[in-house]
């Protein structure tokens, strides 16, 4: 009779944990990633440059990942020419970035068991969060180069900086609000959670200032229709690990 119980409660227990399979996920995630991106700034010519990413992220749900995210590389534009920029300014900024932001996968709003279409479309997310960033011109023009200095020049083109140079600062720190879209694929462990995941994206960052290209000149004298901003297309990997949670949807729909 003892046997017959024993084996009753083990078969009982197994049972649960085969029907757990597919809906548990792992609490917590690290990774990073590489972007590749320009700025959107006052001057006429922007440079693409890589960036990169470190984050640390809690799974509020497998669908939705809320991370913090250091980023840090190299913004840079214009140059001494007018074809680079109408009145000479060029600079280099090696910025750092802290952001925490939310993505929302369509898997948090949409029924998706056995319909392999909707298995393919629910990993694709939109999110936003917001953040800071640190400006730092390695290099910046402040006054006129030679062609520019003389009117009758060829190349001269629009009106010069004052006599003390372009206005703006060299080091500063902006508010950033960051617009994200992309898909992340899911890798499964043993356990058919997910183990891994590797993200195609692209985010825009609005920043609430003038410190990306290191320039606050007059608009009345300088074109500036918009703020500073910056956008990057990037690749992402993340590891997932800690508490197994469960959800009330079969993640790993084997289904279709």
């Amino acid at each position: 009779m003892k046997k017959f119980i024993l084996f009753f409660v083990l078969a009982a227990a197994g049972f649960t944990v085969k029907a757990q399979e597919g809906y548990n996920y792992y609490e917590w995630g690290v990774g990073g990633g590489i972007g590749y991106g320009r700025a959107y700034a006052d001057t006429k010519r922007q440079d693409y440059h890589p960036l990169y990413n470190l984050n640390i992220a809690y799974n509020f749900n497998p669908y939705v990942p809320v991370a913090l995210e250091y980023q840090f590389g190299t913004l840079s534009g214009g140059g001494l020419t007018p074809d680079k920029d109408a009145y000479g300014r060029m600079y280099k900024n090696a910025y750092k970035a802290l952001l925490l932001h939310a993505d929302a996968q369509f898997g948090s709003f949409i029924d998706y068991s056995n319909n392999g279409f909707l298995n393919v479309i629910k990993n694709f997310y939109v999110g936003t969060g917001i953040g800071a960033i640190s400006n730092n011109m390695k290099f910046i023009q402040r006054g006129n180069p030679p062609a520019f200095s003389d009117p009758s020049n060829s190349y001269y083109h629009g009106p010069l900086g004052t006599k003390e140079g372009f206005q703006g600062k060299d080091k500063s720190i902006n508010l950033v609000l960051p617009l994200r879209f992309g898909y992340e694929f899911k890798i499964y462990d043993s356990y058919d959670q997910v183990g891994y995941t590797i993200t195609l994206g692209y985010e825009h960052n609005y920043t609430f200032g003038e410190g990306l290209d290191g320039y606050d000149d007059p608009p009345a004298k300088f074109k500036n229709n918009a703020p500073d901003q910056y956008a990057h297309f990037t690749i992402g990997f993340r590891y997932n690990f800690g508490n197994t949670v469960s959800y009330n949807k079969l993640i790993r729909d084997f289904g279709f």
